[in-house]
């Protein structure tokens, strides 16, 4: 048993659907055997200021309700205070929670802060930026990095499917240095993958990651013709042992990464970099609440 005696609640409700599993999460914690200070919070932009005035109350558990880019997002602001992370997975791949082993539904996740036990993680870096659970380079971060504002509200899913096809089709291989410590290694790949945990877009990728290692993994997707990009994720989706033909990987505490030409960076789902840039791992930094053994058995 937890000895949890207060905690704070944020969610990220932008959308509407945000909002209405707001409600239903805060129906749900009323049967918690502490109180739970809860906020919707509607701008995004407000997310970190309602963390911060939580964390003066000093509650045991903050809870974090979003996707991955929330958590990684606002991930930050609780290393060094002695509170441990919730995570209510509210996102669309939840891959953070997915590497934890905790439910992806409401109910199951709010009981694990009920009867979970607290676990020490580590949080990877791009240079002095936190992140939860995994960072890439490629196709994904240039359609992310380059469609045009409100181009998928004002056009739908088409729009955004056309533009993403439009990037695919100036999409280019790159060349990708790691420098380990050991001296450079120089590649042409088609994606690269920094790593604190196997799950990327809710789908395993990549084997060595693991959130209590003390390593940081950076796993690349050799090729000269980007057709091979498509065959990985096609091999990674279907647990295929042929998604390991074309990757190569690194493990370290700190890998320098850099690119030809500099390229952006996502960080759970988010681009907030461009190379080159330092992959670190911030070993033990955090406790997560997760299902206790028996449970997660």
């Amino acid at each position: 048993m937890n000895e949890i005696k207060s905690a704070a609640l944020i969610v990220n409700a932008k959308s509407r659907k945000g909002q209405k599993l707001f409600k239903r999460a805060c129906a749900r914690m009323r049967d918690l055997p502490f109180p739970v200070d809860a906020h919707a919070v509607k701008n995004p932009e407000h997310l970190e200021r309602t963390v911060r005035r939580a964390l003066e109350k000093k509650p045991d558990l903050v809870i974090l309700g979003g996707g991955d880019g929330t958590i990684s997002g606002l991930v930050d602001l609780l290393v060094g205070h002695d509170v441990i992370l919730g995570v209510l997975p509210l996102g669309t791949a939840n891959s953070f929670a997915r590497t934890l082993g905790l439910p992806l539904g409401i109910d199951g996740a709010i009981d694990v802060f009920r009867t979970g036990v607290p676990r020490r993680i580590d949080l990877g870096m791009i240079d002095d930026d936190y992140f939860a659970n995994c960072a890439a380079m490629g196709l994904s971060p240039q359609i992310a990095e380059t469609v045009p504002h409100n181009l998928k509200k004002v056009l739908g899913r088409v729009g955004y499917l056309g533009w993403a096809g439009l990037q695919f089709a100036k999409f280019r291989p790159f060349m990708l240095t790691v420098d380990d410590g050991t001296g450079e290694q120089r590649m042409r790949v088609v994606e690269v993958r920094i790593s604190n945990g196997p799950y990327h877009g809710g789908t395993w990728l990549v084997d060595e990651a693991h959130v209590d290692s003390g390593k940081i993994v950076v796993q690349a997707v050799t090729a000269r013709y980007k057709r091979t990009l498509f065959k990985n994720w096609f091999a990674s989706f279907f647990g295929m042992e042929s998604r390991h033909q074309d990757t190569v990987t690194f493990t370290g505490c700190d890998l320098k990464v850099d690119t030809r030409p500099s390229l952006p960076i996502s960080i759970d789902g988010e681009v907030l970099a461009h190379t080159p840039i330092r992959a670190k791992i911030a070993a033990g930094v955090i406790r997560v609440m997760v299902p206790a053994p028996a449970e997660a058995a």
